[in-house]
This record gives C-alpha cells, structure tokens and sequence, in this order.
C-alpha cells in the first residue's frame, strides 16, 4: 500500500504540472491569434488601399468605383478598429482614417485625391501589425 501513495503523488504533481503548462499556452494562443487577425485585416485593407488606388485613376469613367472602394476600406479599417487594444496599432488606425477621409472629402469635391497618406498610413499599419 505504500507503493501506491507516492504514485498517487506523481500522478497528481503530473497533472498540476500539465495544467500550469496549459494555462500559459492558452494565454500566448489568444496572443498569437490577436496577431493573426490583425495581420489579416492589415493584408484586407492593403487589397482595399491597391482597389482604391485603381478606382481613384479612373475616377473621371466610374466614381462610384472609388467610393465603393472608400466604404470598403472602412468597414475594414473599423474591424481592425474594434478587435484591437494595442496603442500602436490604434494609433496607426487613426492615421489610416484620417488618410481615408480626406480621400472622401476630394471625391466628394469632385477632385481626384492624393493617395500618398493613405499609402503612408498603410504602410505604418502593416509594421504594426507584422509579427
């Protein structure tokens, strides 16, 4: 019988052993998968950005193109928006909106906008959110 104790011992030092392994495991998932999904959205809104360069060149044939392109690039940018919590990406995001409105200001004026901050802000975007 005496045997049996300290088996019991090491089964359950085993098993305390494999939950406290698991636990950070679990944390560092949730880590990786933030990153994931902001990596993700950050190649969407690269695709939005190289759609809204195109439309916005042949904004004189079809403006309905960049603004259809514009609401895209939106609804992208507030994913990102709501799923993250890190400052730098937050702050990246602000600029990228900025960008992305007077883009929308010039095409509602007529004009055919400058896209330079909105690659900028892309840019800073994706270093955010690269691994």
């Amino acid at each position: 019988m005496a045997a049996r104790r300290p088996h019991r011992r090491t089964t359950a030092t085993l098993a305390l052993a494999a939950v406290a392994l698991t636990v950070p495991l679990a944390v560092g998932c949730s880590a990786v998968e933030k990153a994931f999904d902001c990596a993700q959205l950050a190649v969407d809104i690269s695709n939005d950005v190289d759609k809204l360069q195109k439309a916005v060149s042949g904004v004189a044939s079809d403006p309905t193109q960049a603004n259809e392109a514009v609401d895209s690039l939106d609804k992208d940018i507030d994913k990102l928006d709501d799923r993250t919590d890190n400052e730098d990406v937050k702050k990246a995001v602000n600029h990228l909106q900025t960008a992305v409105h007077n883009v929308k200001k010039d095409l509602d004026k007529g004009n055919t906008p400058d896209m330079t901050a909105v690659k900028e802000a892309t840019s800073e975007l994706t270093k955010e959110c690269s691994p």
